[in-house]
């Protein structure tokens, strides 16, 4: 789930306990990276090698990532995936080099988010834009294993007639909203199921919009962002608190591939050797909020 960033909003030094770290250095790749050995971690299919030189990309010698326009906060920095800045960025630039790929390797290109996991031919090798790993998505889609595990948030105004609201059954009468396609959309229709038909929307921006005019009660979105929203995007922003996890599932973010893709085993190993080697975690703790200040609904 994603957020504007309608303009580059940094937050105060006040909000820094609650809100996102926005400040970091980038994860760039060596070009001497030694490569990975093959894996079957996600696809079921191994590739007989992960060397930058025997990978099957769109353009050869180069890492083709899509992302959409704007690059949210706090996934990437000023609006630019380039700059190694961002959670989603940074973890981009660690696989890329993890593949042997230098930073100058890394060509991005805009791809509008539901377009990503969409059936048909894909002009990225890798798409990285908050898309939650699901087995609907799977069917027109690779995914890589999981890069992060996300709760679901809810976001209001401290003057809300949800803002105190500390169960789910609170939410029942509230007109709440978030983007289409998302899994923060389906989190209202299955785990909330509010008595008001959810209000869709194309962007976050619009979404955002539509709770600063009172056209919604509520918002939810990951809650990362929500504490970016809360923070840096409405005046008096609240999360009202984080939704469990769905059916028991835990909410994963992936990469997203072409269905098939020989390059899915191989990023596959490069995710997963950052999460054994401890750099996901940090990564995580330059650019993204813990759960602090956002109680668990029940």
């Amino acid at each position: 789930m994603r957020l504007s960033l309608s303009h580059p909003a940094r937050f105060p030094l006040a909000l820094a306990a609650t809100a996102l770290t926005l400040v970091g250095t980038a994860a760039c790749a060596p070009e001497d990276a030694t490569p990975l050995p093959a894996t079957s971690a996600a696809s079921g299919t191994a590739s007989p090698s992960c060397t930058k030189d025997s990978l099957s990309l769109v353009t050869p010698g180069t890492f083709t990532v899509g992302t959409d326009k704007p690059a949210y906060e706090p996934w990437f920095s000023d609006n630019d995936p380039t700059n190694g800045k961002g959670y989603e960025s940074a973890v981009t630039y660690a696989v890329a080099e993890q593949l042997g790929f230098a930073k100058a390797d890394v060509k991005w290109i805009t791809v509008p988010f539901t377009n990503a996991y969409a059936p048909g031919a894909k002009k990225f090798d890798v798409d990285v834009n908050q898309v939650s790993i699901t087995d609907a998505r799977r069917k027109a889609v690779d995914f890589s294993s999981g890069y992060y595990d996300v709760a679901q948030a809810v976001v209001t105004s401290k003057d809300s007639p949800i803002a105190g609201a500390t169960t789910l059954a609170a939410l029942k009468s509230a007109k709440l909203g978030a983007q289409v396609g998302t899994t923060s959309y389906t989190a209202i229709t299955d785990q909330i199921q509010p008595d008001k038909k959810p209000a869709p929307y194309d962007t976050n921006d619009l979404a955002v919009q539509a709770l600063k005019n009172g056209q919604i009660d509520g918002l939810v979105v990951d809650l990362p962002t929500a504490f970016y929203v809360a923070a840096a995007e409405l005046d008096g922003g609240k999360i009202v608190g984080q939704l469990p996890p769905g059916a028991g599932k835990v909410d994963s973010f992936g990469f997203v591939l072409a269905l098939g893709s020989g390059l899915t085993s191989c990023v596959s190993t490069a995710v997963d050797a950052l999460k054994t080697d401890g750099t996901l975690k940090k990564i995580e703790g330059q650019y993204l909020s813990n759960a602090g200040g956002a109680p668990l609904l029940q």
